[in-house]
């Protein structure tokens, strides 16, 4: 299972929110390649980049963050939030995006995403879900819709999508534990998905927990920043 730690990026710098609430930031780091060298050194290979002004705006914003962790470290950046437009998937990947996760944007503009599927490949699209109640949430969380989680996933998966982040929103930034039966579910319906935990993870039995589940991945932001898993924990993982 692949570690992918998170940087979460307002106004240029690192942040975290709790439950996707713009209210409740934390400043963890002025410099996010600062924070990103530091996941390098431990050996971590992955970044899961946040771009939090761009999800609220509906387009890309913080580009300049991504050019410059992707131009000054070897990790492999999925970048998310604004990604809208033709404009801004090509931004994200004119600046160093290995892969992008559309998110909202999967939601409201199905033909879209299929047409970047298409265009891109699967290897280079990740459908983000976030999820309340097994219902999809949009916009930074601050949208409910009425799509069922596994309907959603259905189509998609039935178009070609490999890789779905899923995060549970109830969980997100509270460090009380995965939704490790809301993944156990989708990947009894869906085996071959390369399923990516967001959300929640608090320490390293987790983390074990979620491998042992068949999670392909799993996304650690607060727990790292809070000093619940350290580097060197992580480094051992991998």
């Amino acid at each position: 299972m692949e570690i992918i730690p998170a940087i979460d990026i307002i106004d240029g710098k690192c942040v975290r929110l709790s439950q996707g609430d713009y209210a409740q930031k934390i400043i963890y780091n002025e410099n996010p390649l600062e924070v990103a060298k530091q996941f390098e050194a431990a050996g971590l290979q992955r970044l899961h980049l946040v771009d939090l002004d761009g999800a609220k705006a509906s387009h890309i914003v913080n580009y300049k963050t991504l050019q410059t962790i992707s131009s000054q470290t070897k990790l492999k950046i999925d970048f998310g939030g604004g990604i809208k437009t033709d404009e801004d998937i090509k931004i994200a990947f004119d600046s160093g995006a290995q892969q992008i996760t559309a998110g909202s944007i999967a939601v409201k503009s199905r033909y879209t995403v299929l047409r970047w599927l298409d265009k891109y490949g699967a290897e280079k699209i990740i459908l983000g879900a976030d999820v309340k109640d097994e219902m999809i949430a949009v916009s930074g969380w601050q949208e409910n819709s009425n799509i069922n989680l596994f309907g959603f996933l259905k189509d998609y998966v039935a178009h070609g999508i490999q890789y779905v982040i899923c995060t549970d929103i109830a969980k997100d930034g509270m460090l009380q534990g995965s939704s490790i039966s809301l993944y156990k579910k989708i990947l009894q319906q869906f085996p071959s998905l390369k399923l990516i935990a967001s959300g929640g993870v608090s320490d390293l039995n987790e983390l074990n927990v979620l491998s042992e589940t068949g999670l392909h991945g799993a996304i650690i932001g607060k727990a790292i920043y809070e000093g619940r898993i350290s580097l060197v924990d992580l480094s051992k993982f991998n």
